[in-house]
């Protein structure tokens, strides 16, 4: 089915998409391009000497580092695909009556809000809730990309095993802490908070006292012409920080039971999928802590940032084969058949 192979390359596209992004903004690349949506007025980075010196005529605050502006430039170009294949997919599935087209409609919109606030990053210079909300959108449209996958291959199965009600309200527990988690590390990625405790568990030093919660979270930062590098002084950042190594402790405890409770399911859809997050959760845990060990390598720091999208999706996709299993249940309780 073409709407299937469709679904499984824009997954792909966005995990590779996730990546770019996660990429650049921890190369420092994020205004590589300091206009949107082209790279100082044209379409490509500048190149020869010309076009270079006309560029930072245009832009005399910010001169060309190509390095950067390609990083930035080739992350759009596999976002704006990643927009038209998701159109195209939403029109397939509109066109079809054998499909629910309301995730990919969904997607659609989620994309235009996605270019607006790709936008906002670099005309409001990486005001780091912007930032957080782009990071957070891109991880939802994986979610819900895979949700449509399952949707779709959920018509061709006959047998979902029920669930029990704790299991299915512990995983919406799950998603609420997770989904927290991921937030809270945008915001320390934001802020550019993410050295600022440099020993395990939580920080160095009697880091207590340097605690400043209300400057930390407060998302509204205005006032400055350029966010580049964070404008928060260093407890607002160390809080930020302290924030996500102990939301790390209490996600990992909240999806490890999470895991034990899914593997206790009859059903073989929860128990793989129990399987599949433990094995996130471990190496979510492994990446963590050798960012702290080794000073946030970027390697590290992108397969961190893309091993909590996967974590949120899978969380997601162990909600839909819980939930779809009562559903299925009860019809077939009522005599209802699928075909």
């Amino acid at each position: 089915m073409l709407l299937n192979r469709l679904v499984k390359f824009s997954i792909g596209l966005t995990l590779l998409v996730i990546m770019l992004g996660a990429y650049t903004r921890l190369a420092d690349a994020g205004l590589g391009c300091p206009d949107w949506p082209g790279c100082y007025g044209q379409l490509l980075v500048p190149q020869s000497e010309a076009d270079v010196t006309k560029a930072n005529a245009l832009f005399p605050e910010r001169a060309v580092e190509q390095d950067k502006a390609w990083l930035e430039m080739i992350h759009r170009y596999f976002a704006g695909s990643l927009g038209i294949v998701i159109l195209i997919m939403a029109i397939a599935a509109v066109r079809t009556d054998r499909v629910n087209a309301t995730i990919p409609l969904l997607l659609c919109l989620l994309v235009i809000g996605q270019a607006a606030l790709g936008m906002w990053t670099v005309t409001l210079k990486l005001m780091p809730v912007i930032v957080m909300l782009h990071l957070l959108g891109g991880f939802t449209l994986l979610a819900l990309q895979a949700l449509f996958y399952c949707q779709l291959q959920s018509r061709r199965s006959l047998y979902f095993s029920p669930s029990s009600k704790t299991v299915r309200t512990f995983s919406l527990i799950a998603f609420g802490v997770v989904l927290a988690q991921v937030l809270l590390g945008g915001w320390t990625s934001s802020n550019y908070a993410a050295l600022m405790c440099t020993a395990l568990p939580i920080c160095e030093g009697e880091w207590t006292r340097y605690l400043s919660w209300k400057e930390a979270f407060s998302f509204w930062q205005s006032g400055f012409d350029n966010y580049e590098f964070g404008v928060l002084d260093y407890p607002a950042r160390m809080t930020i920080h302290v924030s996500h190594r102990i939301g790390a402790i209490i996600t990992a405890s909240v999806v490890l039971v999470y895991c034990i409770l899914l593997l206790k399911q009859d059903s073989h859809h929860s128990q793989r999928l129990g399987v599949w997050i433990g094995l996130a959760l471990v190496c979510q845990i492994l990446l963590g802590v050798s960012n702290v060990v080794f000073q946030f390598p970027i390697y590290v720091a992108v397969a961190h940032n893309l091993g909590a999208a996967i974590m949120l999706t899978l969380i997601c996709v162990s909600q839909f084969y819980l939930w779809q299993g009562k559903s299925r249940w009860s019809h077939q309780a009522k005599g209802v058949r699928y075909e």
